[in-house]
């Protein structure tokens, strides 16, 4: 079905849809949640560009920087207008490595660091006060698994960073690798990328997506290939102590999945992970200790949700399927945690990220 095209609720915050750009996407999407009914209105295409599978806002919120996850990579500068929800293109810059796929930028806002899947291969680029990309200042090529592939040979014959997350003191830049089992502490330090304290996962996991806890003492990863969910305490300095690792499976489910996206409510009270193949997000309490407890699954109403966004409010989830060409919105209960569909998917072709503006300006 069509988004809802009935007037909606005008203070609502913008939600950006970034996609593949198999025939008839194009690039990046806007639609306006009604925070009172969770009913989405079409904005149209906010941009043009090739396979923007994930965007990041810089912390000012005039920009937005998106992937470009094809070939050798490349990463977009543009300008938000927040009337319109229109994107004005700033500049380009590549990537240095293949297939980008994920990238953040940092919160003083003169950074941006992003991966690359294929190559295996992490990125820092700066920007400058106009919002504009530089030449990349530091490239760090990962490591092929000492002794050969990893556990799948397949996924795991080489290095794949995946995700690039910062600490909350902003001191390190946390890089899951889906090749290599780790997750990477880079210290910022000087302008640079010190490898630091690295995070060893159970072999065969392939670590893809990573969440800090607003506390700032526990973080999670989500492992792609074993679909599971690791606990870490988080010691500082870029130090993560596991502490527990779950499934983001029902117990009885026997065919074939992989997770994808992992966040943490904005309460700390919720932990969810996508499902592709289950096709679910998967819902877990987050206990005193930071411990997870599972809570159950949420089909999401279409067919491999790659991604989902959580509103800034925390009462709103919007699920990405990118193979059934759908985006579907759900209602969060703030005592429970779980998940209520609202409406019917709305088409989207091809949808991979789903990155919320708010609806007022952030200060910088």
């Amino acid at each position: 079905m069509l988004a809802a095209t009935l007037a909606l609720d005008a203070s609502g915050p913008v939600v950006f849809i970034g996609t593949y750009t198999k025939a008839p996407s194009e690039g990046i999407y806007a639609y306006r949640l009604d925070s009172k009914t969770g009913q989405l209105q079409s904005l149209g295409l906010a941009a043009k560009v090739a396979n923007p599978s994930f965007v990041a806002f810089h912390p000012n919120g005039k920009f937005l920087y998106a992937v470009t996850e094809e070939g050798v990579g490349a990463v977009t500068a543009f300008s938000i207008d927040r009337d319109k929800a229109k994107l004005t293109k700033l500049n380009s810059m590549v990537s240095k490595g293949d297939s980008p796929c994920h990238l953040n930028v940092d919160r003083s806002g003169k950074f941006l660091i992003v991966v690359n899947y294929t190559s295996g291969s992490t990125t820092r680029i700066p920007i400058g006060s106009d919002g504009r990309l530089g030449e990349p200042s530091v490239f760090v090529q990962h490591a092929k698994p000492s002794g050969g592939p990893g556990t799948d040979p397949k996924r795991q014959e080489g290095p794949h960073a995946h995700s690039v997350n910062y600490t909350p003191d902003g001191q390190f830049a946390m890089v899951a690798d889906l090749g290599l089992d780790e997750v990477i502490a880079y210290k910022l330090d000087g302008g640079g990328l010190d490898a630091g304290p690295v995070a060893h996962i159970a072999p065969g996991s392939g670590p893809r997506h990573f969440a800090f806890h607003p506390s700032g003492k526990t973080a999670y990863v989500i492992n792609e290939l074993r679909s599971t969910v690791t606990m870490f305490d988080y010691a500082g300095a870029g130090v993560l102590k596991e502490k527990q690792t779950l499934s983001a499976l029902p117990a009885d489910f026997k065919g074939t999945s992989y997770t994808a996206e992992v966040q943490v409510h904005p309460s700390g009270k919720f932990l969810y992970g996508s499902n592709r193949g289950h096709n679910s997000i998967a819902m877990f309490a987050i206990e005193g200790d930071g411990k997870l407890r599972f809570i159950g699954t949420e089909p999401t109403r279409g067919d491999w949700p790659r991604n989902f966004g959580i509103d800034p409010t925390g009462e709103w989830m919007i699920a990405a399927n990118e193979r059934s060409s759908t985006i579907a919105v759900f209602r969060i209960d703030q005592k429970t945690g779980k998940l209520t569909a609202v409406g019917e998917p709305i088409a989207v072709a091809s949808p991979v990220c789903v990155k919320f503006l708010p609806s007022s300006e952030p200060r910088p």
